[in-house]
């Protein structure tokens, strides 16, 4: 039966039934409304079965129509969908990228737009984790992980340092007056142990017993500091948002470099031209921010002062008869 499909009184009922007008579907398949009406007809003779009542203002599916329209414009729409993808192959690349979350939410995700319009025919596959991935087992092309850029079989590029400092809730921060009083609170932490020590040696305060909730995410932990919970350590640079909305704010402004974060590739895997762009986006949309940064700060700091507009002096005042008697 699929060799004697008749392929053009398919497509013809479809349009017709789709814009309810065989002049209309004429105009959409650049043939006559003559020829849409006859190929219908056609159909329908094959078929055995109406599939249109003929009204003097338009056409109304018939229940046989009906049953038929959306498994053809279903079945067309893929047939379409296909065709596409063998026109853009050679062009068109799924690259799958495995991000720590606050790497995606605190960066990643309010850029990934830009990518998308400089490179159209690249789907962009994106895979949150808790930093603990395995590449070849998620079947990633690239991972964005945080640490300090040292794991087995991978090539391993620096993006960004990422420091940690203490952030809470606004009523947190009010109780906060040096760093020996973060011992009065819950101290949330990660599954680096390591992290709030190092950070109260970098603020030359012992470091209590940390008896706090452990998370595996700095966005939970993040948003657990905002509701009251504790005082989170986190990667600063990441919270820009939050910091500048006011639920979170920073007690203390030490920080310490406890890692960054780096793309990565296992060593094996051939770099493919969509992998490449990703990557070369990702430097160069990293350096522009960098830069706009560095020239914000210079520029305000070495921006001359607006010179102001003199004063018109003032016209002289007009002297009166009794000014001119005096001087006389």
């Amino acid at each position: 039966m699929r060799r004697h499909l008749p392929l053009n009184a398919l497509r013809a009922f479809e349009a017709s039934a789709r814009l309810l007008s065989f002049t209309r579907a004429g105009m959409e398949l650049r043939v006559t409304q003559t020829a849409i009406s006859h190929q219908v007809k056609q159909l329908e003779e094959l078929l055995g079965a109406s599939l249109f009542r003929r009204l003097p203002r338009g056409l109304v599916l018939t229940d046989e129509g009906l049953a038929l329209l959306p498994v053809l414009s279903d079945a067309l729409d893929r047939i379409g969908a296909a065709i596409d993808r063998i026109e853009a192959k050679g062009t068109r690349e799924v690259v799958t990228v495995g991000c720590v979350t606050t790497f995606a939410t605190g960066w990643l995700l309010q850029r990934v737009d830009r990518f998308k319009r400089a490179h159209p025919y690249i789907d962009l596959r994106l895979l949150t984790n808790n930093n603990r991935v395995d590449i070849a087992g998620d079947g990633l092309d690239l991972a964005l992980r945080f640490g300090d850029g040292s794991w087995h079989g991978t090539e391993a590029i620096h993006l960004l340092s990422a420091p940690l400092s203490p952030v809470c809730c606004p009523d947190a921060a009010s109780r906060l007056r040096k760093p020996s009083d973060l011992a009065q609170e819950f101290l949330l932490r990660s599954y680096r142990a390591e992290e709030w020590p190092l950070w109260f040696a970098v603020a030359g305060a012992p470091c209590p017993k940390i008896q706090g909730p452990i998370f595996d995410s700095s966005v939970a932990m993040a948003e657990a500091a905002a509701r009251g919970v504790g005082v989170g350590l986190v990667p600063i640079a990441m919270f820009g948002n939050e910091l500048a909305s006011g639920r979170l704010l920073r007690p203390f402004a030490a920080e310490v470099p406890a890692g960054s974060y780096w793309l990565t590739w296992l060593k094996s895997r051939e770099v493919t031209p969509g992998m490449r762009a990703f990557r070369d986006w990702l430097l160069d949309t990293l350096r522009a921010d960098a830069s706009a940064a560095e020239e914000g700060t210079d520029a305000s700091a070495s921006r001359p002062k607006a010179k102001t507009k003199a004063k018109p002096k003032a016209k002289p005042k007009a002297k009166t008869n009794a000014a001119k008697k005096r001087r006389r």
